[in-house]
């Protein structure tokens, strides 16, 4: 029996395997464009809700996204340098938009270092609160 209280409870949610595999699948393989989490209250962790394919853009993504519920996800991006470069970086995105409730606020905040750590490889992290934070625009600019 695994005991998950004390010190673990404090600092948030766990993290299922399935979540830290899906997201090695997008990092090493490139095997989906993006891959929405979600905290699941019952158990206790963050859980996939959503992967997209690579074929899928950006808005596919942002669609993907709740519009009044926080999550959070990572993003994909690829893009060509001035030097004509293929390039590839990893965003974290924290989505908490300021119509969600409190409640869901301060659990994603609470929760979401011990998250981000459990995902290496993330190159940029955007915390967004209504769709202009996290537009195409902005992850461009942060991606050169």
């Amino acid at each position: 029996m695994s005991f998950r209280g004390g010190a673990n409870a404090l600092s948030g949610m766990g993290v299922a395997d399935h979540s830290k595999s899906t997201y090695m699948e997008l990092q090493r393989k490139k095997a989906y464009r993006y891959v929405i989490f979600k905290i699941d209250e019952k158990k206790k962790e963050v859980i996939v809700e959503k992967t997209g394919s690579p074929a899928e853009g950006y808005d596919d993504f942002t669609a993907s996204l709740p519009e009044n519920d926080c999550r959070y996800a990572v993003y994909d991006f690829d893009y060509v340098t001035s030097e004509n470069c293929q390039k590839s970086k990893i965003f974290f995105i924290a989505w908490s938009p300021s119509v969600s409730q409190i409640r869901a606020k301060m659990l994603y905040a609470t929760s979401k270092e011990r998250f981000r750590r459990e995902l290496q490889g993330i190159h940029y992290e955007i915390q967004a609160t209504d769709p202009t934070e996290m537009d195409l625009d902005v992850i461009k600019e942060r991606a050169n």
